[in-house]
């Protein structure tokens, strides 16, 4: 069993220097991997073997680390995705060595995909980026159209009223457009 170490800010101090040399690691597989033409080099095998083992010690020493408390999904997910990383890496570097360029071509989505999961393991791990809250803006509301439309409204169906009990129609037609305009002076 790995050494474990403390949580915390040395927590947070060792991932960011694992990191920091994991960073140059991964951006070098990932050249490869996006050109699986560069893997014909007379060097890459070796190259490849070398970045593998760079992802074995990086997994190890993620391993050693204790994370804090409510990040040990996310550290076990990145130990892992390490792993991945490595084994793929090796089947490609092992395609290559038997089958040349065209032996290790069929392995490169795989490869991508492994050296993916590190970076989203990275940011799980990380968490979600705190954001200051969004203090919404109060908008002065205009109260004046809709204090025109209840005023419409309340003399509209008065005249309404009024003018079908005494039978006059002019106000009764006058309510009836008072109302129906107070529809259009106040659309929410």
């Amino acid at each position: 069993m790995a050494p474990r170490t403390g949580t915390g800010e040395r927590y947070a101090t060792q991932m960011g220097e694992l990191w920091s040399g994991l960073t140059r690691t991964l951006a070098r597989l990932d050249r490869y991997a996006a050109e699986p033409a560069g893997l014909d080099d007379h060097d890459a095998q070796e190259v490849l073997q070398r970045l593998q083992y760079t992802l074995h010690t990086a997994g190890e020493r993620v391993y050693g680390l204790a994370p804090p408390a409510g990040a040990e999904p996310a550290h076990r997910e990145l130990w892992a995705a390490l792993g991945a990383a490595r084994d793929a890496t090796a089947d490609v570097a092992e395609a290559l060595a038997e089958d040349g360029v065209e032996g290790a071509e069929p392995l490169v989505w795989e490869w991508r995909g492994a050296l993916f999961r590190v970076r989203l393991a990275r940011l799980r791990l990380l968490g979600p980026a705190r954001r200051e809250p969004i203090r919404e803006r109060r908008e002065r509301r205009d109260l004046g159209p809709p204090l025109l439309a209840c005023v419409l409204v309340t003399l509209g169906a008065s005249a309404f009223v009024l003018g079908a009990v005494t039978g006059r129609w002019p106000l009764w037609l006058a309510g009836v457009l008072a109302v129906c305009s107070s529809a259009l002076a106040y659309r929410p």
